[in-house]
């Protein structure tokens, strides 16, 4: 028979592996939850796609108001009210998190692979992801009709697939799950736009330009 010492010792084990376990888990939940700080990926996140949302729905006003076709107009409506909506909750984060909305920290340092470029001793990040130029928004802002169209679908897709990158990109980086559904819900929804408007294109006998997805 064996004795009570030997009983003891692998009950004993067992218990602090049991005890162990709960601490992990006590300190990985704790982790998931805590507060994103200012240089967080979840806090740039909300900053940056705030400001790229915002390019989106300056976008869509500009075609809604200079095309008549309508599946093209009610594409820009839903990306003024879903984007428009988004940004009001990426605000909501940062009031709710107790951070600024704005930041000193360059913009998509949060994303892994987003170099910044060495310009006259200045370090300068250049756009996010698929986000138009100011050149290219002037050309859009002058452009009518057909050619509107073309530029806008073009502009456009291109500046989902960036939001599908940096939607991707926190997904890999955040625990929180507000922000992993978000993120989740951005990649789909936008790649559904982006298979509409390549369709849009292609009756206008124009391509997209190169993804930013390949």
């Amino acid at each position: 028979m064996l004795s009570a010492v030997h009983l003891r010792a692998p009950v004993r084990l067992t218990g602090i592996i049991l005890l162990v376990l709960i601490i992990a888990a006590i300190v990985l939940v704790g982790l998931r939850s805590a507060t994103p700080a200012d240089d967080s990926a979840e806090a740039g996140f909300a900053r940056d796609m705030a400001t790229h949302h915002a390019q989106a729905v300056e976008m869509a006003f500009l075609i809604r108001d200079r095309s008549s076709d309508e599946a093209l107009r009610t594409l820009a409506y839903d990306i003024i009210v879903t984007q428009s909506a988004q940004r009001g909750i990426f605000m909501g984060w940062l009031q709710e998190w107790g951070l600024p909305q704005a930041s000193t920290l360059p913009r998509m340092a949060w994303m892994p692979g987003h170099a910044h470029i060495q310009r006259d001793a200045t370090t300068v990040p250049p756009l996010m992801h698929g986000m138009a130029s100011d050149d290219e928004l002037r050309r859009l802002r002058a452009a009518q009709g057909r050619e509107a169209e073309i530029l806008f679908l073009q502009l456009m897709i291109r500046h989902h697939e960036g939001g599908v990158l940096m939607a991707r990109a926190v997904k890999a980086l955040s625990h929180r799950a507000d922000v992993v559904q978000m993120a989740a819900s951005i990649d789909e929804g936008q790649r559904v736009e982006i298979a509409a408007m390549t369709e849009m294109l292609a009756k206008r006998d124009a391509r997209p330009y190169r993804s930013l997805l390949d």
